[in-house]
């Protein structure tokens, strides 16, 4: 999005602030809300259905029933969470949409206070949405953390099958044939296959705890991020509302001048530079992991308090890639660690 500003280049790029000091359509030919209708058309673009709301079948629910018994529960998990995206996604839409129209809706008033007023709000409004879009894609890159579980738990499942069956082979035939010469064989493969699934159970642990930290460490940052920009915005828009004169006026009386614009563009000029220098604050987030002694919790974000204009405590940036949707996100080879590498050998000896 264009960094337009009334100041010329007062704004230079950067992530934490991506609106210009007004939102306000510069090429409408009508009085018309640029964001009228936008709640039908974004609900609709989101795969969300009217009516019955009833869905059909879909290659969804195909790859839901043909998942191995193991990982079942989680593949139902992620699918839920793509659910929470997309509506975090719809209400960061429908924030900027009405953003858009407060500030239209103000310019036809006529009244030169509502009418800058309204567009610095819609600024700031505008501005909070942009948060809920970037905590969508924050739970997105969760969301495909949880997936390397999943594919595990998957690459898992033969493992467990095929020990069982065997299993399963060898009582059959101590019912049938006691002294049949194929229980020697049988047995040497069980003692196989337990190992090899000894490694397996021991890989799907060690990336379970792994992913499943990784994948809430980054919710609960992006949780905190968004909670803090959303305040340090919030904080903001008082601070523009405060600008607005709303003693009664006496019929007869002329208008009083407004004067406060300056203000106004002082305040959003405060707000960029607040969401700048966000950081997060990692007094009480590092934590010592006891088992491998190094420092966890911090994230390589900063630890720093923002020189505010307006008073508030600061947390951290998480990183908001979206990834594709049906892709799988991590392979599962080799990250349970080299330690289970020798267990088989160890077992079968």
């Amino acid at each position: 999005m264009s960094h337009r500003s009334i100041d010329g280049n007062r704004f230079s790029p950067f992530s934490q602030w991506n609106r210009a000091l007004s939102i306000r359509s510069k090429d409408r030919s009508s009085g018309t809300s640029s964001g009228g209708g936008s709640s039908g058309g974004h609900l609709h673009g989101l795969g969300f259905t009217g009516g019955s709301g009833k869905k059909g079948f879909s290659l969804s629910s195909l790859r839901g029933a043909t998942q191995p018994e193991l990982s079942k529960r989680l593949f139902r998990l992620i699918k839920s969470e793509n659910n929470l995206i997309s509506a975090h996604e719809a209400a960061a839409k429908e924030r900027v949409s009405i953003a858009t129209q407060l500030s239209e809706w103000g310019e036809q008033t006529g009244d030169d206070a509502i009418s800058d007023i309204s567009d610095k709000v819609g600024v700031v409004l505008s501005e909070i949405g942009e948060q809920e879009d970037n905590y969508a894609h924050a739970l997105d890159e969760s969301r495909g953390t949880l997936k390397s579980i999943r594919n595990t738990e998957k690459s898992v499942q033969p493992s467990r099958d095929g020990k069982n069956k065997i299993a399963d082979e060898i009582a059959k035939l101590k019912s049938k044939e006691p002294q049949s010469a194929r229980l020697v064989v049988l047995e040497q493969e069980l003692v196989r296959a337990e190992a090899e699934n000894l490694v397996a159970e021991a890989q799907l642990t060690n990336i379970t705890r792994q992913k499943l930290k990784e994948a809430y460490q980054a919710e609960f940052l992006a949780t905190i991020e968004r909670a803090d920009k959303q305040i340090i915005l919030a904080r903001h828009g008082l601070r523009l509302l405060d600008l607005l004169d709303t003693t009664p006026v006496v019929p007869g009386d002329t208008s009083r001048p407004y004067t406060q614009s300056g203000q106004a563009r002082q305040i959003l000029n405060d707000a960029e530079d607040d969401l700048r220098d966000w950081r997060l604050d990692g007094d009480g987030l590092q934590k010592t992991n006891t088992n491998t002694g190094s420092e966890t919790g911090s994230n390589g974000f900063a630890s720093a308090n923002t020189s505010s204009k307006v008073q508030q405590q600061s947390p951290s940036p998480a990183t908001a890639a979206r990834g594709n949707d049906g892709a799988d996100t991590a392979s599962v080879s080799g990250e349970g660690g080299n330690a289970t590498q020798n267990m088989a050998s160890d077992h079968v000896a």
